[in-house]
């Protein structure tokens, strides 16, 4: 419980507008409900959220600490009172989250509050399975990253073990990503492997393909698969053998099948004339090969997961 003590600035002021002012990172709707609940008191008696305060006014808060502290990259999880998440699978190591488009995992320059793990960490700190003021406390992280624009599933380690795990699973390629995309013309042949070098130029944020090794560039195994083509369109699946930046967007733009609604390495035209704004691609199914020993997590060895939806797939190619 802390205590406050109305001065003569603050005198005259509305309790919600004043609790509100005095802890930010408190969210308005766990405000209004702990007045509601009386864990707000003023002069040890319950009040209204629209009572003005008085010069001498002491306030009582039985609110958790951490609201107490000074706003800041760590502890912008406390503002999401309802931390919005589709969760594909949950166990008390790893969490499977499917990250929905136009959604940033990780803070950057337009976004600060609203990322996935700002809503996984508020998420496992309501849940009471994390706290950052535990003694020796493991912050929850992701595995995995997925574009703004590109949907799908997201790996989150609850523990240091998993993450580490996860991390060298990942490097040995023991993690086997399915993607599923919409492309512009239909591959030949319909399915295949696509191999090259990607460079990357981090001021454009832009990646080129090389058939042959370049300076700077990484080399990049894609295998796809045609599902279904209809008109212009096809619906493609995708697999990585390695995980680069913006690979299946430009690997399939290099063999003339360019992502629909891809901005940077699409068609202009044809994403105009389907108001299409953000590339169709998902990253849907999971799959944890694991031919070697995977310690704490051995007991998801040969285990697959799958969203339980890919929106743009309902919209261009139904299922019959």
């Amino acid at each position: 419980m802390r205590e406050f003590t109305i001065g003569k600035n603050d005198a005259g002021q509305r309790l919600d507008r004043f609790v509100s002012k005095t802890l930010p990172l408190l969210p308005p709707a766990l405000l209004q409900k702990y007045i509601r609940l009386k864990r707000i008191k003023v002069n040890g008696k319950g009040s209204k959220r629209d009572a003005r305060l008085a010069l001498g006014d002491v306030l009582q808060l039985y609110i958790n600490d951490e609201f107490f502290d000074q706003p800041a990259e760590e502890n912008v999880f406390l503002t999401l009172f309802h931390p919005q998440l589709t969760i594909v699978y949950e166990d008390e190591n790893l969490l499977l989250v499917d990250k929905r488009p136009g959604v940033v995992v990780h803070a950057d320059e337009t976004e600060k509050v609203n990322t996935l793990i700002n809503h996984i960490q508020a998420y496992l700190y309501q849940k009471r399975e994390w706290n950052p003021k535990w003694e020796n406390a493991f912050t929850p992280a992701l595995c995995n990253r997925i574009d703004r624009n590109t949907g799908g599933i997201v790996m989150a380690a609850k523990n240091a073990e998993t993450l580490r795990i996860l991390n060298e699973k990942i490097r040995q390629h023991e993690i086997e990503k399915s993607y599923l995309c919409i492309t512009v013309g239909r591959p030949s042949p319909a399915a295949g492997k696509i191999e090259g070098f990607l460079r990357k130029d981090e001021v454009k944020n832009q990646v080129t393909f090389h058939r042959r090794p370049v300076p700077g560039g990484k080399t990049a195994v894609t295998f796809y698969k045609t599902l279904k083509s209809q008109g212009p369109l096809s619906l493609v699946e995708c697999r990585l053998l390695t995980g680069r930046t913006h690979q299946i967007r430009v690997s399939m733009a290099e063999i003339g099948c360019p992502l629909l609604g891809d901005g940077k390495y699409g068609r202009g035209d044809v994403n105009r004339r389907y108001h299409e704004t953000r590339q169709a691609l998902y990253s849907y199914k999971l799959r944890f090969a694991f031919p070697t020993d995977a310690g704490l997590l051995n007991y998801l060895r040969g285990k697959e997961f799958s969203v339980e939806e890919v929106p743009f797939c309902a919209r261009y190619f139904p299922p019959v």
